[in-house]
């Protein structure tokens, strides 16, 4: 039996990144990363809801969603 992986927020954000802002389709990212589907929705609707952002020691989400530059 395979064991789960279990990702950490910055790393869920930076999969969600690359489908929000890459435009990367999600059967691509899941199969990619090991991934179901019906997670990386849960991630997407946590991430839209403010509980899946990490936060630096001042409060602020320390991953933003746009690029900067």
């Amino acid at each position: 039996m395979k064991q789960r992986k279990h990702y950490a927020p910055e790393e869920k954000v930076a999969i969600l990144r690359r489908h929000l802002l890459e435009k990367e389709p999600i059967s691509k990212l899941c199969d990619e990363v090991g991934l179901q589907p019906t997670v990386f929705y849960r991630w997407q609707k946590e991430f839209f809801e403010n509980r899946l952002l990490p936060s630096s020691r001042n409060g602020q989400p320390n991953v933003p969603l746009t690029r900067s530059g």
